[in-house]
């Protein structure tokens, strides 16, 4: 019968110091997981939500907005209880604070964006028609030669 082996030392699926046997080449990281794994949970990220509705992370100026708009209301709010010292009013003008300040840069962050949206659709346009009548008897660039002039 053979001995069987003791620590160290070779034998059937037992790693020698320095030596990797197929048994940790098969699944390299036990304890966090695989390769796969980890890239998934990375990978799935979830969009912030503000208050479960607001995707701020997608629907343009509205993070801008919020940060504005809560700065909006630090600043209402203590200015309003440094100048009168009254707790509850100055929180209920921070409130009113962050709702007119958060509102109102909505209004002209989504104006201004709209104006840019279509100012990129006339150039787009434009360098579309540019394309399509290059070169052709509708090109407003090309310079038209008359033949009754030429008398």
């Amino acid at each position: 019968m053979a001995a069987e082996s003791g620590p160290g030392e070779p034998g059937k699926g037992k790693n020698v110091k320095g030596q990797i046997s197929s048994k940790d080449t098969e699944r390299p990281l036990d304890l966090l997981g695989s390769f796969t794994e980890i890239e998934n949970c990375i990978g799935e990220q979830q969009p912030f939500k503000l208050l479960g509705i607001l995707d701020v992370e997608n629907i343009p100026c509205a993070r801008d907005s919020v940060l504005y708009g809560s700065l909006g209301s630090v600043v209402a709010g203590l200015g309003h209880f440094l100048l009168t010292s009254r707790i509850r009013r100055s929180c209920d003008v921070g409130v009113g604070g962050f709702i007119l300040v958060t509102l109102g840069y909505w209004f002209h962050c989504r104006y201004n964006y709209a104006k840019l949206r279509i100012q990129e659709r006339i150039t787009r346009e434009g360098i579309k028609n540019k394309i399509l009548y290059e070169s052709t008897h509708l090109d407003p660039e090309r310079k038209h030669t008359n033949s009754n002039s030429s008398n």
